[in-house]
């Protein structure tokens, strides 16, 4: 298995910490607002790439964070008059239903925060002995000189960092360029107690503390939008290597691309800002996950009315071939289809760096060439065709849940509709169709059969 490698810019070949066993860490979101569709790109990619590499025989612990106390989550609580945690405890709960309704189940564990104070109390402090930390009046900073590989992550050098850092001046840091690890309590703030007095914790140390309760001081992969490389995970990578030692925080660096908003860069200031929920709307999450893969994962995606119903197309043409193949009653044909060497050719393309683009293309050329031979399948190339379907809706998620406990009445309004057309009463017939799809439920006609589909 190759992966490109953000550190180094270069594919390499993926070798874990332990045989079998997987660590990955994706950064979650700042929660003060509802997710976008940037995030569900992150997110759904980062599920396929957990639920693939457990396809493979990989065991897989998948951590994310949730920034839960953050300056945007204060300023939203003093907009509306709330508290910072009735503030992050809501759109927490909105994020969980909209990654439970995009099919996002893969995650083994969110953690939050505001719970590990302990650890980044305890991290800062051994930051701290070693040097490379210091305190002022308004809170603890990370030495950014000393660390002499900061910058290697985003390939930037130190002068470039220096003429570049960001947020306003700060006349109590030592270097423009350091980082906040402890922000002192200024009036009205939410705080805890430390050893530097009331406070609470920078951004960046939220991320690494809670990776080294979970999985020590390294780990495979860290994962998450490019928009974090820097300063972010440059952050990341400084502090926990300043007291590990180690050459490496992740052996392996995955980040996904923007999204762009019909070739504009998405941003609320230009008013196109999408969120996810707003998304699932009108279209179903299937559609919304096979827009985000289809594509190579650390390319821009430009999103587009034009590219969710292309996405929709596809996706009911996969859902319509695998209920006619669930339901195939042929009884004998000549067209073969061996399962296990599709498989294998579609796992040596995902193994090149999660291609998941080519996957989808040969996904499609195999449900084409399925359908133009559909009279021609034997039961056990039907039975092939359908592991196929699933082996690839193992880690896409693109099969259409059935939501619905009734289909047989779905099944029984077919049938009737069938005896009318058989009976020439096409004006019943056409009328059941039409009904039918009002509640997106769609019918094809193939000689003596019907297929429905519920999209």
């Amino acid at each position: 298995m190759i992966i490109h490698n953000t550190l180094g810019g270069e594919n390499q070949e993926f070798i874990p910490e332990h045989p079998e066993r997987i660590n990955m860490f994706v950064c979650g979101p700042t929660v003060y607002d509802d997710s976008h569709i940037g995030h569900a790109r992150t997110n759904i990619f980062f599920d396929v790439i957990a639920k693939y590499l457990r396809a493979r025989g990989y065991s897989v612990f998948y951590l994310q964070n949730i920034t839960d106390i953050d300056d945007k989550i204060i300023n939203r609580a003093n907009e509306e008059g709330k508290s910072y945690s009735d503030v992050s405890d809501f759109y927490f709960k909105r994020y969980l239903s909209v990654m439970k309704a995009l099919k996002i189940d893969s995650i083994n564990y969110y953690a939050r925060a505001s719970l590990y104070i302990d650890e980044i109390q305890d991290q800062i402090k051994r930051i701290m002995k070693k040097g490379y930390a210091y305190e002022t009046a308004d809170g603890i900073y990370f030495r950014v000189k000393k660390f002499v590989d900061y910058g290697k992550l985003s390939g930037q050098n130190m002068n470039e960092i220096k003429a570049n850092a960001r947020g306003t001046i700060n006349e109590k840091k030592e270097a423009p360029e350091d980082f906040v690890l402890w922000k002192k309590m200024k009036p009205g703030e939410p705080y805890w107690d430390s050893p530097w007095g009331k406070g609470r914790p920078g951004w960046h140390i939220e991320d690494t503390a809670i990776t080294e309760a979970y999985f020590g001081t390294k780990y495979d992969i860290h994962g998450g939008g490019s928009d974090l490389i820097f300063p972010h995970h440059e952050a990341e990578i400084a502090q926990m290597r300043s007291i590990s030692g180690e050459k490496y925080l992740a052996r392996y660096w995955i980040h996904t691309g923007m999204v762009n908003i019909n070739s504009e860069k998405m941003s609320k200031s230009l008013k196109n800002f999408i969120k996810t929920a707003d998304v699932l709307k009108k279209y179903r999450p299937e559609v919304l996950r096979f827009a985000m893969v289809n594509s190579n994962y650390n390319t821009i995606i430009d999103y587009s009315e034009q590219l969710m119903e292309d996405s929709k197309n596809a996706v009911e043409k996969i859902n319509i071939l695998y209920r006619k193949l669930k339901d195939f009653r042929g009884v004998s044909g000549k067209y073969t289809i061996k399962s296990d060497e599709v498989i294998n050719n579609l796992n040596n393309i995902m193994d090149k760096n999660f291609d998941t683009r080519t996957l989808i293309r040969e996904l499609l050329s195999f449900v084409s060439d399925t359908n133009k031979n559909l009279e021609e399948l034997s039961p056990e190339s039907a039975v092939g065709a359908v592991k196929v379907i699933e082996y690839c809706d193992s880690f896409l998620s693109i099969i259409y849940n059935s939501t619905m406990n009734a289909d047989w009445i779905i099944d029984l309004a077919v049938e009737i509709r069938n005896q009318a057309r058989k009976n020439k009463n096409y004006e019943l017939s056409d009328y059941i169709r039409k009904e039918l799809q009002k509640h997106n439920i769609y019918i094809e006609d193939n000689g003596n059969s019907t297929t429905w589909l519920n999209s």
